[in-house]
């Protein structure tokens, strides 16, 4: 029977200190309270009145991005919310692009997306 190597010492799995000194500067995304409450303090709106707003937009979105609207929707300087058609496709072979063989491949149906651009404002304010 051989023996079991010893375990190495400590000193190689120490770990860096400058790893951890930037983890300590990341900061957390705002939460969805947050976001209500510094919009109040700076609008002089209550918190209810500022969720009242959001659901407000987010059911205008909504009608503008349904079937029957534009398709599209802007938050002006922000961003321009689109509504992307996918086409039906057929089923039928198609060449795996990793093992290169050929395999069925289901048929889909025609689907919505939602696609989000930043506009020039937006793009200038992250810079």
């Amino acid at each position: 029977m051989a023996k079991k190597a010893a375990p190495k010492a400590a000193e190689a799995k120490a770990a860096p200190a400058p790893k951890a000194a930037a983890a300590e500067k990341k900061v957390k995304p705002r939460t969805k309270a947050e976001l209500y409450a510094k919009l109040a303090e700076t609008s002089g709106l209550s918190k209810k009145q500022v969720a009242t707003v959001f659901e407000q937009l987010a059911e205008v979105i909504k009608a503008d991005l349904s079937k029957k609207g534009p398709g599209q929707f802007v938050v002006p300087g922000l961003i321009k919310l689109k509504v992307a058609i996918k086409p039906a496709t057929k089923a039928g072979m198609k060449k795996n692009p990793f093992t290169g063989e050929m395999q069925q491949q289901p048929a889909k149906p025609a689907s919505r997306t939602v696609r989000a651009r930043p506009l020039k404002a937006l793009k200038d304010m992250v810079v």
